[in-house]
């Protein structure tokens, strides 16, 4: 699925997404993809043109972790996030929201919205442009509309990736500062349109930053810009 382009950042972005790598780097030094993700600029990613409607590849908002594989013909509420202080629960969660979407039930301005509801209230860590790339453009959530397609997902499982495992077992005191954690989730999301209510199915796996102080639920950081094992 094409990609939501952004507008251009101006200092406070930049300065946003540096210190959010530089709190993600100390906890995934060995991540690949970081020094992407700390060089990247304030501008959004290209528009890529729209699929078809039997295979749309991006998503973005779904009720939660455990949704059937199969697509429901009941529109889906905007989504919610979940109150719980465990980040893999949390990272499930985001990531069934992510790659899932009804076009019949809401607007892609209220999808992007309700998605940065799930984010952290901390400015300085949160990046809304990397939630904002897993939601269709407004140009293809239109096509999309169209043709009435809406997706679920299902989640299979969620870890720490073996990079941020290791960092902690090196220095555990690092996370206390920010108490971001990486989490990767893999899963299947299932697409469905009108007149197609079984449409096509397609593995996904993304890791996400997630935010789970001592003192509050978990909130999301952001979307990293590759999968870590």
């Amino acid at each position: 699925m094409g990609q939501h382009s952004t507008h251009p950042g101006g200092a406070p972005r930049v300065r946003r997404r540096a210190l959010l790598g530089t709190v993600v780097l100390v906890v995934l030094v060995a991540l690949a993809g970081l020094a992407a993700y700390l060089t990247r600029d304030g501008r959004g990613p290209s528009e890529s043109p729209a699929p078809p409607p039997s295979s749309p590849s991006g998503p973005s908002s779904a009720p939660s972790a455990s949704g059937s594989s199969t697509p429901h013909a009941v529109p889906r509420a905007l989504p919610v996030p979940p109150k719980t202080h465990d980040p893999i629960a949390y990272g499930k969660a985001a990531a069934a929201t992510m790659w899932s979407y009804d076009t019949r039930a809401y607007s892609q301005p209220e999808l992007r919205k309700a998605l940065h509801g799930w984010l952290t209230t901390e400015t300085k860590y949160a990046d809304p442009a990397s939630v904002d790339k897993v939601v269709p453009s407004a140009v293809l959530w239109k096509e999309m509309a169209a043709n009435g397609q809406f997706a679920t997902a299902n989640v299979h499982e969620g870890h720490f990736p073996n990079a941020f495992t290791r960092a902690l077992q090196e220095d555990p005191g690092a996370i206390t500062e920010a108490y971001v954690y990486a989490v990767t989730v893999s899963g299947k999301q299932s697409i469905a349109w009108r007149g197609s209510p079984v449409g096509g199915a397609e593995s996904r796996a993304t890791t996400l930053a997630v935010q789970c102080r001592p003192d509050r639920p978990c909130a999301l950081v952001g979307v990293m810009p590759s999968v870590a094992p």
